[in-house]
C-alpha cells in the first residue's frame, strides 16, 4: 500500500504533463488567434452514404475541422456586399441570400444557380487583406459539390492578380487547373479555407453541380480579413 501511494503523485504529474502537451499543441501561432464564427444548427443525422466521388476527404469521425488562425481584429468583410453571378436569373432565391447572415439551411435561405459550371462573386468594396473564407453550399443533405474553386482578384473580370486559394477539381474538368484539395461532404460546419493574408477586392467561388443533382447552391459565404 505504501508503494501504491508513493507512485500516485508521480501518476498525477505525468497526467498533467500529458494534458499540458495537448494544450500546447492547440495553441495559436504567435500573434494569431483562432477564427471563430457562428455555426448554424445541424440538420443532418448520421453519415451520408453511397456517395461516388474519387477525391473525397477521409471521414472525420464526428470531429470538427482543424482550426484556422488569423490575426486579431479580422471581421466578416463580405456581409451585405454586392454579389454577382454567372447565372443572371437564379432558379431559386436571389443572390443577396449568399451573404445575408442566414446560414441555417432551411427553405428560403439559399440560392440555386443553374447546372454545370457556375460562379458567384462578392465585391468587398475595396482591396482587403483576406485571411479566411467559409462556404456553406447546402447542408440540409449530405452531398458533395464538384469542382469547388475559390479565387481572389483585384478586378471584377478576374484578369489581374488572380490567386486560387482552394481547388478540388482533381481532373481539371472545369478548366481552371488541377487542384490538390479534396472534395468534402457538406454539413453545418461549412468549409473554412485558410487564405493567409492575400490581398484582393473580389472573391469568386466556382462549382459544377453535386452528387445529388446538376445544380449549384449557396447558403452563405463569409470572408474574414482586414
Amino acid at each position: 500500500m505504501i508503494k501504491h501511494y508513493a507512485q500516485f503523485p508521480l501518476m498525477i504529474t505525468l497526467t498533467c504533463f500529458a494534458l499540458n502537451q495537448v494544450s500546447l499543441g492547440q495553441e495559436a501561432p504567435s500573434g494569431m488567434e483562432q477564427l471563430k464564427y457562428k455555426l448554424p444548427k445541424p440538420i443532418l443525422t448520421g453519415t451520408a452514404k453511397g456517395l461516388r466521388t474519387p477525391n473525397l476527404e477521409p471521414p472525420r469521425g464526428g470531429k470538427s475541422r482543424p482550426p484556422i488562425y488569423v490575426p486579431p481584429g479580422c471581421t466578416n468583410l463580405s456581409a451585405k456586399k454586392k454579389v454577382t453571378s454567372s447565372d443572371k436569373e437564379p432558379v431559386i432565391g436571389s443572390l443577396d441570400l449568399i451573404n445575408d447572415g442566414d446560414k441555417e439551411g432551411s427553405e428560403g435561405s439559399y440560392v440555386e444557380l443553374g447546372p454545370e459550371r457556375q460562379w458567384a462573386q462578392i465585391d468587398l468594396g475595396k482591396t482587403c487583406e483576406i485571411w479566411a473564407i467559409v462556404v456553406w453550399h447546402f447542408h440540409s443533405e449530405g452531398r458533395v459539390y464538384r469542382d469547388v474553386v475559390v479565387q481572389i482578384a483585384d478586378d471584377a473580370d478576374f484578369s489581374a492578380n488572380v490567386k486560387t486559394v482552394f481547388n478540388n477539381d482533381h481532373d481539371n474538368s472545369s478548366g481552371l487547373g488541377i487542384g490538390k484539395d479534396l472534395e468534402y461532404i457538406e454539413d453545418h460546419e461549412g468549409r473554412p479555407i485558410a487564405v493567409k493574408g492575400i490581398k484582393g477586392r473580389y472573391v469568386r467561388l466556382y462549382s459544377s453541380g453535386n452528387t445529388s443533382n446538376q445544380m449549384n447552391h449557396y447558403t452563405e459565404v463569409e470572408v474574414y480579413g482586414k
